[in-house]
C-alpha cells in the first residue's frame, strides 16, 4: 500500500514551515472527509474522530462501550460540544460476550488484540446498520502518517528511521487492519472508509518533518495543532490516545470471560470460541 508513493517521495527534502504545513493540511483534511455526504462516525472523542465530525457533511456520532468505560460518557460531552447527534450503546458483560463470539468468528482470529478492536468496529457498525447508514467513517491511517503510535517515539531520534517506520506502518496496514475491519464491513455491507488514507492527503503528510509529528513526550503534534486551529476544543485535541480495544473495556471483557469460563490466558478463551 502505497509502495509508489514511497519510492516518488524518496529523495523528497522534509517540509519543515510550520505555518505554511498547517495551512495546507486544512482543505486536505477537509477535502478527504467532505467527500462522504452524510456519514456515520465511529466516534471516541479523541483527536481523530473529533476531527472528521468536526469537518464531515451532516454527520451522525456512533460510540460503543462496556458498563465501566468512561468512552461514552466522554464521546456525548464531546459531541454536545461540536453541536452534532450521537448514538450510544453500553453493553453489559453477556452482550460484549456475543459480539466477541461473532468477531471471533467472522475474523477466524483468536488475535486479542484484533479481536478487541473488532468489537469495537463490529458494535458500531451494528448501530449505523440499524439507521440505514451506508458509510461509516474511522480514523484509520492517523496513527501512520502523523506519527500516533507509542512505538513511534521509541525509534530514537533519527527522524530518517522514524519517517522509514511510518512508510513500513502504512504498508502494514493491509494485513493488520484491512484483514480485521473489511470482513466486519461486508458483513454489515457497509462501507468503512479512512479519510486519513486518501492519497493526496497522504502524500503531503508524508513530506512533513517527523519532528513536527512527535517527540520524545507528545504525539502526532502537527495534526493537534491543526485540529485546534480548526475549531477543536483545546481539551479534544491534546487528548492522550488510548487503543479502542482498552478504552472501551472489550480486552478487559475478554479478560473477565476467559476468567469466568476457566482459562488462564485470554487467547485460550478465544481459541475455545472457534467452531
Amino acid at each position: 500500500m502505497f509502495e509508489s508513493l514511497r519510492k516518488e517521495l524518496q529523495d523528497h527534502p522534509f517540509l519543515t514551515d510550520k505555518a505554511k504545513i498547517i495551512a495546507s493540511l486544512k482543505p486536505l483534511l477537509q477535502k478527504a472527509i467532505q467527500k462522504y455526504p452524510s456519514p456515520g462516525i465511529a466516534f471516541s472523542g479523541g483527536v481523530d474522530s473529533a476531527l472528521i465530525a468536526l469537518l464531515a457533511t451532516t454527520p451522525t456520532l456512533y460510540s460503543v462501550a462496556l458498563a465501566n468505560s468512561d468512552d461514552v460518557s466522554w464521546s456525548k460531552q464531546v459531541a454536545q460540544q461540536l453541536n452534532l447527534p450521537i448514538k450510544t450503546k453500553i453493553l453489559s458483560l453477556d452482550e460484549a460476550e456475543e459480539v466477541i463470539k461473532k468477531v471471533v468468528t467472522l475474523l477466524n482470529s483468536t488475535d486479542v488484540t484484533h479481536v478487541g478492536i473488532g468489537c469495537v468496529v463490529f458494535s458500531v457498525l451494528e448501530m449505523a446498520k440499524e439507521d440505514g447508514i451506508t458509510t461509516v467513517l474511522g480514523g484509520l491511517g492517523a496513527e501512520e502518517i502523523f506519527g500516533g503510535y507509542k512505538r513511534h517515539i521509541e525509534y530514537g531520534n533519527d527522524l530518517t528511521n522514524i519517517h522509514e517506520r511510518l512508510w513500513d506502518g502504512l504498508k502494514d496496514m493491509e494485513v493488520r487492519d484491512f484483514a480485521r475491519d473489511l470482513p466486519i464491513a461486508n458483513h454489515f455491507n457497509i462501507t468503512l472508509a479512512a479519510p486519513f488514507l486518501d492519497k493526496e492527503l497522504v502524500k503531503y503528510a508524508m513530506q512533513i518533518d517527523p519532528s513536527l509529528k512527535m517527540n520524545n513526550e507528545r504525539r502526532k503534534i502537527i495534526l493537534r495543532e491543526v485540529a485546534l486551529e480548526l475549531g477543536l476544543p483545546k481539551e479534544v485535541a491534546f487528548r492522550k490516545k488510548i487503543a479502542a480495544q482498552y478504552s472501551s473495556k472489550f480486552d478487559r471483557a475478554i479478560q473477565r470471560l476467559a476468567k469466568k469460563n476457566g482459562f488462564q490466558l485470554k487467547k485460550e478463551y478465544l481459541q475455545s470460541l472457534i467452531q
